[in-house]
């Protein structure tokens, strides 16, 4: 079993330094599709909490590839939301069985996994996260490497003028 373990932290770790490297030679959409290319879900997306709006701040569509930037949404009617007020990551497979979270957003996302981005005081800047209007397959490996993305992340942004 501590074999096992050590090897997951071992793959854990290679897979947060090719992000970095992609985040450095590529910047933050390439970065959003090396994420992207470890999740079942359609998009991943970079947001920011504005008051009562989620504004959309970089996003990756592996079905638009040229697309960079999705719409701003009001922000109760998002999952991001949801990490922002509990400041904790979420992760909802299926939306329309989920009691967490059934009555409570109105939104057309069913699968979700999102992170809380902090800025450099430690405050909610906003959120990194996969999303999908389907149902996506439960995988343990999203959290993690978002999690060790979303600060790097973060970084990259500041240059934008945030």
């Amino acid at each position: 079993m501590s074999d096992n373990r050590q090897e997951q932290e071992s793959s854990m770790q290679r897979e947060i330094a090719d992000f970095r490297q992609e985040l450095e030679r590529h910047g933050v959409h390439a970065a959003l599709q090396f994420l992207n290319g470890r999740t079942p879900h359609r998009y991943t997306g970079i947001f920011r909490f504005d008051g009562d709006q989620l504004r959309s701040e970089v996003l990756f569509d592996r079905y638009q590839l040229g697309l960079t930037k999705g719409d701003d949404a009001p922000m109760e009617a998002t999952y991001c939301s949801l990490v922002g007020q509990q400041q904790v990551a979420w992760e909802i497979t299926d939306a329309a069985t989920d009691p967490r979270v059934l009555g409570l957003i109105d939104t057309p996302v069913m699968s979700y996994c999102g992170v809380l981005i902090r800025d450099d005081a430690g405050q909610p800047f906003g959120s990194l996260c996969h999303y999908d209007m389907q149902r996506c397959q439960e995988r343990t490996t999203d959290l993690p490497l978002l999690e060790a993305a979303s600060s790097m992340l973060y970084r990259h942004l500041q240059p934008l003028g945030h």
